[in-house]
């Protein structure tokens, strides 16, 4: 039951944001599942909530049911209501859980609250996955900064363009419409100034099917984005950071459309630091970065890329531009150190999640 509320949940994972995507099954005391649901879009139902309409809808009684959910109900007044309250009204009598709200707004009192009504609480069933359906969702609540996860496509030989620039297309559709499937399921995608100027890119989600549109997010140190740049027509947001105080450029971009925001480094360049700290407090969850390798390489640089999802062309291009930019090691030891999550063929390339070690142990 809970792998059927992780399904649940993961219908949620394109939806929610920047709410947690939460499954839930509801099972009368004979064994039969009576009602389902995950979470709905923000401002929506949270799980627990639409698999109580779920059995009321079937004509199904939840006194003495037991309730599967992927994450602590919550208890507190937001958008909507405390999920544990509704529960209670309900009549259940055991919650079945895998892993405590890390919302500091929840964190226990959910549980603390169910008991307190005399429903019997059980947690762990599920977590590792649970917690990795919201690894941005815990990210921002414990680190108070998004899951930063850095998508490449390169041939097997590590080269993501021709010396020339030139970079489409290196691996095949099917590659391409995966990686807008981790598009879609990011609250934001960044890039940076290069890239806008080589490749004038949308950053928007076209290739699968999607319910709301990821933020789209600029590094522009010196405010060089084209007032006719690809970025800007697509629906949804799109915010720049830069370190320029150029008050005409900043008007002819919010004119544009653009939410401008300066965060000068002591390096005359965009603080990368704080720009992850800002996409916290606005509540971004999960950042997807598709940048060039100069961009890429400062953010590894500054230790700020959580994850790398590699695309593999069974294609060699010889010299050209790289993954990232880094300075020579002086030894294998000052290697970043990586684990992988994951390697599939999709089409004829292969995906990698590969996760930086340690990282996620928040």
């Amino acid at each position: 039951m809970i792998n059927l509320a992780l399904e649940l949940a993961g219908q949620a994972q394109n939806l929610s944001a920047p709410n947690p995507a939460v499954g839930c099954v509801l099972v009368s005391a004979g064994g039969e599942v009576i009602g389902q649901g995950h979470t709905q879009a923000v401002g929506g139902a949270h799980a627990e909530v639409m698999a109580l309409r779920d059995a009321a809808a079937r004509g199904h009684a939840t006194a003495g049911a037991t309730a599967y959910v992927t994450l602590e109900p919550c208890a507190h007044q937001g958008r909507t209501g405390p999920c544990c309250d509704a529960l209670i009204s309900a009549g259940i009598a055991l919650v079945i859980a895998s892993i405590a709200d890390p919302n500091p707004l929840v964190a226990g009192r959910g549980f603390e609250r169910l008991r307190a009504a005399g429903i019997e609480v059980e947690v762990g069933a599920g977590e590792q996955a649970a917690r990795e359906l919201n690894i941005g969702f815990f990210s921002r609540m414990l680190r108070q900064t998004p899951w930063v996860r850095m998508k490449t496509a390169a041939s097997l030989d590590g080269t993501t363009a021709l010396a020339n620039g030139q970079s489409q297309w290196i691996t095949s559709p099917e590659a391409r419409a995966d990686g807008h499937a981790w598009r879609a399921r990011a609250s934001a995608v960044l890039t940076g100034i290069g890239t806008v100027l080589q490749d004038n890119p949308g950053l928007d989600v076209r290739l699968v099917p999607c319910s709301r549109q990821p933020h789209r997010i600029i590094i522009d140190s010196a405010l060089q984005t084209p007032l006719d740049a690809r970025i800007f027509m697509p629906e949804g947001e799109v915010w720049i950071y830069t370190a320029s105080q150029d008050a005409g450029k900043t008007r002819a971009l919010q004119a544009r459309g653009a939410s401008v925001h300066c965060l000068p480094g002591s390096n005359g360049k965009v603080d990368l630091a704080a720009v992850l700290r800002d996409l916290g407090q606005r509540q971004i969850n999960e950042l997807h970065v598709e940048a060039g390798f100069k961009l890429n390489g400062s953010l590894v640089r500054e230790g700020l890329v959580d994850e790398f999802l590699v695309y593999l062309a069974p294609k060699l291009l010889g010299p050209g531009q790289g993954m990232v930019s880094l300075a020579a090691l002086p030894a294998l030891a000052d290697a970043v150190a990586l684990e992988f999550m994951s390697v599939e063929r999709i089409g004829p390339d292969l995906r990698l999640l590969a996760r930086v070690l340690g990282r996620g142990n928040f």
